[in-house]
């Protein structure tokens, strides 16, 4: 698994760096830069609306006495794609603006989580009381 990461972490940004300088040679650098500020501008309004949308769905759901499981998972795909938007690349915007639509959320959050088992609200609880009994305070042996 280190080894994977390891490896998005040279590779990527080598990507990254191959794609800038191949858009700046077609459009030039001040576009690219220009466009690279304008994708995290647009990202970063889109995270907030997102972000506010979802953390109200997490209340609603709170408030109804569900646990707001989905909602904390698409929570922390966001932030992800608000860091991606804010990394300069195109590579990265492009996953960024994709963890920002919630059909693509819900397929990866099924794939990440797919093995965990969320349940909205316990059922067939078993509740067994019990009393804690103190044998100095009862004078048993």
């Amino acid at each position: 698994m280190f080894k994977y990461i390891f490896a998005l972490f040279i590779l990527l940004p080598l990507a990254e760096l191959y794609l800038l300088i191949e858009v700046g040679s077609g459009i030039g650098g001040f576009s690219t830069i220009a466009l690279c500020l304008l994708t995290a501008a647009i990202g970063g309004m889109l995270v907030r609306l997102q972000g506010l949308q979802t953390l109200t769905e997490a209340k609603q759901l709170m408030d109804a006495g569900q646990p707001p499981a989905e909602q904390m998972i698409h929570g922390i795909m966001i932030a992800a794609s608000g860091i991606m938007l804010f990394l300069p690349g195109f590579i990265t915007d492009v996953i960024g603006f994709m963890l920002l639509i919630p059909l693509f959320r819900k397929i990866i959050g099924r794939w990440f989580f797919g093995s965990m088992v969320i349940q909205q609200g316990r059922k067939n609880e078993t509740v067994i009381e019990a009393e804690v009994v103190h044998p100095e305070k009862h004078n048993l042996p």
